[in-house]
């Protein structure tokens, strides 16, 4: 959705409210692509503090569903989203020597789909579990640990041992 600003660039102390629906039905991060499940309606509001300058701020939150990082059952995992953000007409921008990238801004539009994607991108969490002692799933067979232990053998020998067991099996009659 693009939001045209030329009003609150152009008339000094001028706020304006906008409230509008989150379209995407999918968030991509990191090569996956989780599905939103909630979303609850974007509040941006835009105010003039200066000639060609104006203060976006904006909130939305966002219920996305994400594999567990140890088990991969789905959770639902709440996203939200705050953002403030300065951004300058393109007149300003010529004007300005600092130059600062501002990928959402198209012409004197601001492109809420890019500003909310790379807001997403900033706020989704690390690590995602299912529950805080969550057990994974079994190396071996891929059974959920959480419903009970699978039976595999998961004894892991150390190491550092392996020299002396080699001298046992080398003095070891066939």
């Amino acid at each position: 959705m693009l939001i045209n600003l030329t009003d609150v660039f152009s008339v000094e102390g001028k706020d304006r409210e906008e409230s509008f629906d989150f379209e995407p039905h999918e968030v991509s991060y990191m090569g996956n692509t989780y599905q939103v499940l909630e979303k609850s309606p974007v509040r941006v509001h835009c105010s003039n503090i200066g000639l060609g300058k104006a203060l976006v701020q904006g909130e939305a939150d966002l219920v996305l569903s994400i594999p567990c990082d140890r088990c991969l059952k789905d959770v639902k995992v709440p996203v939200s989203i705050k953002f403030v953000e300065e951004v300058f007409s393109p007149d300003r921008m010529q004007q300005s020597e600092e130059n600062e990238e501002q990928s959402f801004m198209l012409g004197y539009e601001l492109d809420m789909e890019a500003l909310l994607n790379s807001e997403i991108l900033v706020n989704m969490p690390v690590k995602v579990l299912c529950k805080p002692d969550c057990k994974g799933i079994c190396k071996q067979c891929g059974h959920d640990l959480n419903e009970g232990d699978c039976g595999c053998d998961t004894f892991v020998p150390d190491p550092r041992m392996a020299a002396i067991k080699d001298i046992f099996n080398a003095n070891k009659e066939v």
